[in-house]
């Protein structure tokens, strides 16, 4: 059964993997066997990344990208090829949120059309370009794109351009799923919900915001990093061999529901209302 998992002697790159939890997903697929291909603009963050890898035994090169620029991207993906022959999955990782804590109707164009450009084109680009060789030789491949709950639902002041680009990152994969999967190249999506990384560290930083944050989920926390590596390993492996155009959410059950969790305050009223049918059956009672 582990053999569905087994991505051995593949060759697979991450993007934004100089940084958080695309580490995370250079690390994972490292560790199992992959060939590893760190794209991102910090060449110096990416060569210690690739030192750490290679310090444990895997395989792993380092190539300065910057995945808004379809110049850059072909540049890193001949790259890639020319050291390992092929690639056989690609993480796109990459992505920013320029206009983050702006409320929407201070949004300045630059800061939408930035997030836009890397978080979409970049993600387009990077699937075309590795796609175009994939369906060439044959031989398929697959295709993971980072989007994220945010992507799926609106939130109220949340950044805009993030979060309608995630939702066009959803929609790229289902369309290039269905265009690409008759030539056996699969496209999925990760959606992950809150974990922390560089981009929510700040936001964590404030009691009142990681208080919201943990509260959006039915698991009443925040992610592990380490949580990812199963959905990741799932959809990169055969394991996953009749998937594509889908959305795998990583997020404790947030995307599933609606208007928060109740605080102790609600199950005590709630009880007190209708007695022993509203109390909650907990472990060991």
């Amino acid at each position: 059964m582990a053999d569905i998992f087994d991505i051995r002697g593949k060759t697979a790159i991450i993007t934004g993997a100089s940084y958080g939890l695309g580490v995370t997903m250079a690390e994972t697929l490292a560790e199992a066997g992959a060939n590893v291909v760190l794209a991102a603009r910090s060449k110096q963050k990416l060569a210690e990344v690739a030192a750490a890898i290679q310090s444990c035994g895997g395989q792993a090169l380092s190539i300065e990208c910057d995945v808004a620029d379809s110049a850059s991207v072909k540049a890193m993906v001949d790259e890639a090829r020319a050291r390992f022959g092929r690639v056989d999955i690609l993480v796109n990782n990459a992505g920013v949120s320029a206009e983050a804590g702006f409320m929407p109707e201070r949004v300045p164009d630059d800061l939408f059309a930035q997030t836009m450009q890397v978080n979409v084109m970049g993600t387009f680009y990077c699937c075309r370009e590795v796609a175009a060789h994939m369906l060439a030789d044959g031989r398929g491949g697959s295709i993971i794109n980072i989007a994220s709950i945010m992507g799926i639902s609106g939130q109220q002041n949340g950044p805009v351009a993030y979060q309608a680009s995630k939702g066009a990152v959803i929609n790229l994969t289902r369309n290039l799923a269905a265009s690409w999967a008759d030539r056996n190249v699969r496209v999925n999506a990760i959606a992950p919900g809150w974990f922390p990384s560089e981009m929510t560290a700040g936001w964590f930083a404030v009691p009142e915001f990681l208080e919201r944050f943990v509260n959006e989920a039915p698991m009443a926390r925040i992610g592990s990093p380490s949580e990812l590596k199963g959905p990741l390993l799932f959809l990169a492996s055969d394991a996953s061999s009749f998937v594509t155009g889908q959305t795998i959410a990583v997020d404790g059950g947030a995307s599933a529901a609606i208007g928060g969790n109740y605080t102790p305050a609600l199950f005590e009223q709630v009880a007190q209302l209708l007695g022993p049918v509203a109390t909650r059956i907990m472990p060991g009672g």
